[in-house]
């Protein structure tokens, strides 16, 4: 999970992981090959709520990847007063998935959110989509 990137989105966004079913992403397939890729539970928490072709065996796919931490719910409470996350169109899982990035050095979220991007762009985590 070292020096990886953390799809991020909530339920209702457009994620890196719909986008990639939907037509596949040449730069993701190589990042996967290069085990630069991690995930989170609540990432395929979300994505197990859509209606996905060949949800079980890409949820089981998901779950292969490295997973970064789940914070606990006193440090997500203390890391979005502590950031100013309130009041910036952010979710509970987005919030989760800086917190968690910001933990793990050289780990970046990479999200196609402007508001989640733009979050992770203040915490130094924000990964780029080429």
């Amino acid at each position: 999970m070292h020096r990886g990137r953390v799809q991020g989105g909530d339920s209702g966004r457009t994620s890196i992981w719909i986008d990639h079913l939907r037509a596949t992403r040449p730069v993701l397939v190589e990042l996967l090959v290069q085990a630069q890729v991690a995930t989170h539970e609540f990432v395929i928490a979300e994505l197990a709520l859509g209606s996905i072709s060949g949800r079980t065996e890409f949820l089981a796919h998901l779950r292969d990847l490295p997973m970064i931490g789940t914070i606990t719910h006193d440090e997500i409470m203390s890391f979005i007063e502590g950031q100013a996350l309130f009041g910036r169109g952010i979710g509970l899982v987005d919030a989760h998935l800086l917190g968690a990035a910001r933990l793990v050095p050289g780990t970046s979220v990479w999200t196609k959110d402007r508001r989640l991007a733009a979050a992770a762009q203040d915490l130094g985590v924000c990964a780029q989509w080429p």
